[in-house]
């Protein structure tokens, strides 16, 4: 089972957005027959074979096994990746292009991760070191220091791509995204 798969298909994300598939899919989480998975639901094997064949057509179900029950072959299912991603260029851009050059607008901070998720989504996952790290946290500013704090962020990071921005090595990409968190949860 993959981490995650990008969904960059029309097909595939009609198929995945139904609500009746979404629980079948949650439930291929572990490898089940179509019967199991109607036993969880309460739904008739019938009805869960039709949606997992849908899923199965899309790539987003794989069967893994079969097995003879009281003469009948019956498949063993299981969902092929822990995520689905949905590319945003499945609905495509609507109204004019971002001004991405003011990297305080939000409309940058919208492009910068759609692009983080089409790159992250284009690794490979059969390959054996993929170094990366993630790191999230939350800060407090007061309002008076906003524009100091994002000074010292612009700086810091400006040092990195200086320190570490040869034409020598492996290449990493770096991207920051800075919001405002919104209400307190």
């Amino acid at each position: 089972m993959r981490d995650v798969l990008y969904l960059e298909q029309v097909e595939q994300a009609e198929t995945l957005l139904k609500p009746q598939r979404i629980e079948v899919l949650r439930q291929l989480a572990e490898p089940r027959s179509c019967t199991e998975v109607a036993g969880i639901l309460d739904q008739t094997p019938q009805r869960v074979h039709y949606h997992v064949k849908r899923l199965v057509e899309a790539g987003l179900v794989t069967q893994v096994a079969e097995r003879k029950i009281r003469g009948v072959h019956e498949g063993v299912y299981q969902a092929s990746a822990r995520s689905y991603w949905l590319s945003p260029r499945l609905v495509g851009r609507i109204g004019g292009l971002r001004r991405t050059q003011d990297e305080l607008s939000l409309g940058y901070l919208l492009d910068l991760m759609e692009e983080v998720q089409e790159d992250v989504a284009a690794l490979d996952p059969a390959s054996p070191e993929l170094p990366s790290i993630g790191v999230s946290g939350e800060i407090r500013v007061r309002p008076e220091h906003r524009q100091l704090f994002l000074n010292d962020l612009r700086s810091t990071l400006q040092d990195l791509f200086t320190r570490y921005g040869g034409a020598e090595g492996d290449a990493f990409k770096l991207a920051v995204a800075c919001y405002p968190k919104g209400d307190d949860r």
